[in-house]
């Protein structure tokens, strides 16, 4: 009975004791009556009371204690981690380093908050130390990293890289010099501090420095942004954002504390800061140099999908906001001043979710691992190796898989391989002696303990099914899902978020397809996926359904695909059929793909990732009300179910033709797009599908397009009105290259399709065609100018076209086209209005599209990434295509396009006064103007 049931029950005993039968009662009738409803009510009373968690007795919930899903199926990994200096209690370290010429390790701890300042204490390197010194704080800074002086056992210099002040409105990083004292033991005065060198940064700040062989100073600096590199500044060399500086410190230039050395790249390039050594970087968080080579490494956070290790080398740029690692990222802004140059090791965010970087090991205690750049990441934990000759990586494999938050690395003057745990202290890297053993982990689904009967798809006892209000699209097979708890643990109920799972937990769901001529013929099962959480990590895997259906076999790490039986049918599409009516039957979903893909491991983790919290149906928006009630009623949860529970904003069936529209579409983008469409997520194009963003928030209204656009003209995100311009609808109707949902998935969903499509065409056109402006119309109106205009006209009308997208002004907005800050010291207003009314007239060569006439008559377009004196490599449009690189030799003509990137017409919706309005504005001194982007 669930809790409404009870009420319902409630109620109408109430009113049968308080109504015309109750007259009728003999009074033994009655007291017999009476305790029988005393008793009931106590009964219910347990069912009703939601808000406290239900014991999880014998009673009321069976416990599943069969679980044999524990482990990996992969080969042991041959390093684990075991905790050192135990008998000391660090707070969030975050840095370590061994202090030249003595037997210490220097470990720097997070601080920097109000009346709490970041720490660098000393502890000598022994497992038998009791305490660590204190050896300098630093009040309203956070700590990033440090560096010692080649000459530091004679001169006792460090130098501290930090960002702040902390909480200010405006920050920046700080290279500052200390020294400590000769005396022993060695102290720092803190007045001894003298600062080299400091630039703005408000985000991804860097956080390293290193000497190298050469006694030169290297440092990284992030973009300073938090997002999709807001200022630009990865490929822009005027300034000291993105890359890794390169400076002088014991050679200063008059006032200036350092210098720049002579050979650096940019030096004698016009605006460029000479301090630079390499750029196109993110985040670049650790560094290290190599003591045998002189390499140097960087480890570089990533932000959409992929995590990236560089070799540093001189003037090379890493890409970054052009590319991701080796991928596209916005490929229409502006390339700086060199060729990219591919990471020399890049991880995806299925393995990797924010690389910290590494040491290079040279220690005796792990042989094996000497001369191994061996790094980490500090959201899965986990530690892999590398080895490289100069030309290319030899060697690559993965070393440990922990729990740990790896912020750092270092080697102690024991030879030992620290690794710094953001959460917990510090860990040594150590051979794994006693590896767990994969061979138990269930090979069959019979096996996993949680069926008692595989053949009929009979779970354990212990093992819960539940439900959900809208399904994910999986080419339209049938879904049964289940929630398997380990022995009396709890689960988090969260009303606005995914529910909190404990460790050993399971979530299952069995995939299946009907038998098209078997009307009566039970579902022919496919796929059952698995998705625990083990150690706080979340894996998926996936079993293999047999011809005979009696069991599962699980599928190799890498995936599979294949040929589905010719006779299964969507059972999705088959009961859309049966609910619906006359024009609204759609059995384009009938038939079951040909062909199914079993997930990766990995690609279970693009969408059950880090930004989604990796649990999509457990959660209050998505599950059905009654699998809540029941979970309560078993005692699964460990704190209160709100009694408002059932009232939360819920989704509904997308494909329920009755309801709301706009609900059916922000449901079905909730479920199937908002993975990875939310912040942080992995989608670059900055859309917000979650369910509670409004449309506005949705940034996909009226907005054009960073990426593919499969050649339709005046494409946009979603153009209201005009869905065969909506890029939503395209890619949602489309499977190949830009298809969505990306992975996973070989049909097309029709009925999605078709809704898309309706609720665009039902949107009213924002801008209305009002005339074909040409020069000559606008030209004589251009006194205007000097007249009062409207300012914020101006700029609602440049924000309403999109400018802001492409144009960069006032250190906003996009890089795709020419930087609009001051360009009335460039244009003359008629100019202006003529590069806008005829964008093709005049192409800025940095912006032009490179078109090639190969000798065979194929013409290919693209932009320019590298030429050499043998070969010439395009980028074409779509971002989803390989470079192309042509020999010379293969090239009868090479030119730029005569065609810009910039749409015609931007003017044809606007009124002659909106026109002016904007020309005004773009006219204005607007190089310190706030807001453009608001």
């Amino acid at each position: 009975m669930t809790a409404f049931q009870a009420r319902i029950t409630h109620r109408k005993i109430s009113r049968g004791i308080n109504g015309p039968m109750n007259r009728r009662l003999t009074f033994a009738m009655r007291i017999v009556f009476l305790v029988f409803c005393i008793a009931n009510s106590l009964a219910i009373r347990s069912a009703v009371l939601a808000d406290e968690p239900a014991s999880p007795t014998t009673d009321s919930r069976v416990l599943w204690t069969s679980s044999r899903v524990v482990g990996s199926p992969e080969p042991p990994l041959p390093y684990t981690v075991e905790a050192a200096f135990t008998s000391i209690t660090w707070e969030r370290p975050i840095y370590a380093k061994a202090e030249p010429g003595t037997d210490n390790m220097l470990v720097v701890q997070q601080g920097g908050e109000q009346d709490k300042p970041a720490k660098i204490f000393r502890v000598r390197d022994e497992e038998a130390a009791q305490q660590a010194e204190l050896l300098l704080d630093i009040d309203k800074r956070l700590v990033y990293g440090l560096e010692f002086h080649p000459a530091y056992p004679a001169n006792g210099q460090f130098f501290v890289f930090s960002n702040g002040p902390t909480g200010a409105a405006e920050r920046k990083n700080r290279i500052s010099r200390f020294t400590v004292t000769d005396d022993e033991p060695r102290h720092c005065d803190p007045m001894s501090e003298q600062v080299l060198i400091e630039w703005r940064s408000m985000g991804h700040d860097g956080g390293d420095l290193v000497f190298g062989h050469d006694g030169m100073l290297y440092i990284t600096s992030g973009d300073g942004t938090s997002d999709s590199d807001g200022w630009l500044s990865g490929q822009d060399i005027t300034n000291l954002l993105g890359g890794v500086l390169r400076i002088d410190v014991d050679h200063p230039n008059g006032d200036v504390p350092y210098s720049v050395p002579p050979d650096n790249p940019f030096v004698d390039r016009k605006e460029a800061r000479g301090e630079l050594w390499a750029f196109g970087l993110r985040n670049p968080w650790r560094m290290t140099i190599d003591r045998e080579t002189g390499q140097i490494w960087v480890g570089n956070n990533g932000q959409d999908l992929w995590e990236t290790a560089h070799l540093l080398g001189r003037g090379e740029n890493y890409g970054w906001s052009v590319y991701e690692g080796n991928h596209p990222f916005y490929l229409n802004r502006q390339r700086g001043p060199a060729p990219h140059v591919a990471p020399t090791i890049e991880h995806h965010h299925r393995e990797f979710r924010s690389l910290t970087g590494g040491v290079v090991y040279y220690g005796g205690k792990l042989p094996d691992l000497k001369g191994t750049y061996v790094y980490g990441d500090y959201a899965t934990g986990k530690i892999w190796g590398a080895r490289h000759d100069g030309t290319r990586l030899v060697w690559h494999q993965e070393l440990a898989d922990t729990n740990l938050q790896i912020a750092g690395f270092a080697v102690t003057p024991r030879g030992d391989l620290l690794v710094v745990d953001h959460g917990r202290g510090l860990f040594h890297l150590t051979q794994n002696h006693a590896p767990k053993q994969t061979g138990d982990f269930p090979r069959l689904l019979s096996e996993t303990g949680l069926f008692a009967s595989t053949k009929e798809h009979r779970v354990q006892p212990g093992v819960t099914p539940y439900s959900t209000l809208v399904t994910g699209w999986t080419d339209g097979a049938h879904i049964e899902r289940f929630l398997a708890l380990p022995g009396d643990s709890q689960m988090k109920f969260n009303p606005s978020s995914s529910w909190d799972l404990p460790n050993g937990a399971v979530l299952m769901q069995t995939l299946s397809f009907h038998p098209a001529t078997e009307s009566d013929a039970p579902n022919h099962r496919i796929e059952t996926r698995l998705l625990t959480r083990q150690d706080g990590e979340w894996a998926g895997y996936s079993y293999r359904w047999n011809d005979a259906q009696d069991d599962a076999v699980l599928v190799a790490k890498n995936g599979a695909e294949i040929e589905l039986p010719t006779n299964l049918t969507s059972v999705g599409a088959l009961q859309v059929k049966s609910d619906t009516k006359g024009e609204a039957d759609d059995t384009s979903n009938a038939s079951a793909p040909q062909r199914w893909r079993f997930p990766s491991r990995t690609e279970c983790m693009s969408c059950h990732s880090r930004a989604a919290t990796f649990v999509l149906g457990l959660s209050g928006l998505q599950i059905d009300p009654t699998s809540t009630e029941r979970f309560a009623q078993l005692g699964l949860f460990s704190n209160k179910l709100p009694k408002s529970h059932a009232e939360l904003p819920r989704l509904v069936n997308p494909y329920d033709e009755s309801r709301e529209l706009e609900a059916r579409v922000r449901s079905y983008l909730q479920v199937n797009c908002a993975s990875c469409h939310v912040n942080a997520g992995g989608g670059n194009s900055r859309m917000e599908f979650g369910f509670s963003q409004s449309r506005d928030d949705m940034k996909i209204v009226s907005i054009h397009p960073q990426h593919h656009t499969f050649g339709v003209e005046q494409a946009l995100l979603v153009a209201p009105g005009a869905p065969e311009r909506s890029m939503l609808y395209q890619r949602v109707s489309r499977r190949g290259s830009g298809q969505m949902p990306p992975l996973v998935s070989n049909l097309v969903d029709h009925r999605a399709a078709r809704m898309l499509h309706d609720w665009i065409a039902e949107m009213k056109p924002e801008r209305k065609f009002v005339r074909d402006w040409q020069l000559a119309d606008l030209e004589k109106s251009l006194d205007e100018l000097k007249q009062d205009r409207s300012s914020e006209s101006g700029l609602a009308t440049y924000r309403e076209l999109g400018c802001i997208q492409c144009h960069r002004m006032s250190g906003e907005g996009g890089g795709a086209g020419p930087d609009l800050t001051s360009i009335a010291q460039r244009l003359k207003p008629r100019e202006l209005l003529e590069s806008i009314i005829h964008p093709s007239k005049q192409i800025a060569p940095e912006f032009a599209t490179t078109v090639i006439l190969t000798t065979d008559g194929r013409v290919v377009q693209g932009r320019l990434e590298d030429e050499t004196k043998s070969t010439v490599k395009l980028r074409p449009a779509d971002p989803f295509a390989a470079p192309v690189v042509m020999a010379r030799a293969d090239i009868e003509s090479q030119k730029a396009s005569p065609q810009s990137i910039m749409p015609t017409g931007q003017l044809n919706s606007l009124e002659k006064h909106q026109i002016l309005d904007l020309i005004a504005f773009l006219l204005s001194n607007t190089r310190d103007r706030p807001g453009v982007a608001r």
